[in-house]
């Protein structure tokens, strides 16, 4: 079976929707709104996301952001970015939906400015809430096994750990437990914030993420158009790594051959005589 047969016959499915693209793409920081529109041609994203907060909810359809995405059949993903605590998100969330963003949400509260890692408990409060009102919840939360579980019992559409902390291009900080909660969940894993590069996307991949959320390190690449289709081929690229399965890792070296009935035995045993 070729590439392309496997990956179209492996959707992602978030609360009912099958995506065939496992990427997707930020619309903030980019250079220019050229520049971002090219980027999303590039990612072939399905499912693209933004701050609430940047968007004029008044004029929704004349905003300078989404003017430029409108009538592509896109899935907005607002985000709650900017929220404190599990109110604010909520109330953030409403307002959302109530402009004709959709029911898609994604969970975002930062509880340190500096860090801006999500505040685990508040995180949880607005999740449970948000389901409770029929939203496509999508929690961006740390890289614990345990608090992903407790999303997804709360009815996560998905869980959103971050590989390392928001814009640092750091890569995935601790692999291992972001391979034990793709190998425990329930729900699709999308790897979101701290990764930098195409090699970052391949690793979370690879561990068992059902997709990828990324902004910064394609915004603020040198060439983000470029970075964009890297990207969206190391998505596919580990997707079908991952299908595939890898050798296990041995200490040390084993022959890709050996020399049982072999020319080379042959040859050997001849000269012995």
């Amino acid at each position: 079976m070729r590439m392309k047969d496997t990956l179209s016959s492996d959707p992602l499915v978030i609360g009912g929707h099958a995506l065939d693209s496992r990427f997707f793409l930020g619309t903030g920081r980019f250079p220019s709104p050229a520049v971002m529109q090219q980027a999303l041609m590039a990612s072939e994203a399905e499912v693209i996301t933004f701050a609430v907060r940047r968007i004029n909810l008044e004029e929704v359809a004349d905003d300078s952001v989404l003017q430029h995405v409108a009538d592509r059949g896109y899935i907005y993903l607002p985000n709650t970015s900017g929220s404190s605590n599990a109110d604010e998100a909520v109330r953030i969330a409403r307002l959302a939906r109530a402009a004709g963003l959709g029911n898609w949400i994604k969970v975002e509260i930062s509880a340190d400015p500096r860090t801006l890692l999500p505040d685990p408990i508040e995180t949880l409060r607005a999740t449970e809430r948000l389901v409770q009102e029929q939203f496509i919840v999508l929690p961006y939360t740390s890289d614990d096994p345990i608090l992903c579980r407790r999303l997804q019992e709360a009815g996560a559409a998905a869980v959103m750990p971050g590989g390392s902390p928001i814009g640092t291009g750091l890569g995935l900080l601790n692999p291992y437990n972001l391979g034990l909660i793709a190998e425990e969940a329930v729900v699709p894993v999308i790897v979101d914030a701290g990764l930098g590069s195409a090699q970052d996307v391949v690793q979370a991949m690879e561990l068992g993420a059902s997709g990828i959320l990324a902004n910064t390190p394609v915004a603020k690449a040198q060439d983000p158009v470029a970075m964009a289709r890297a990207m969206k081929l190391a998505v596919e690229a580990g997707r079908l790594s991952y299908l595939a399965g890898r050798i296990p890792k041995r200490r040390y070296a084993s022959a890709s051959s050996t020399s049982e009935g072999s020319l080379y035995e042959a040859v050997m045993a001849e000269g012995k005589a």
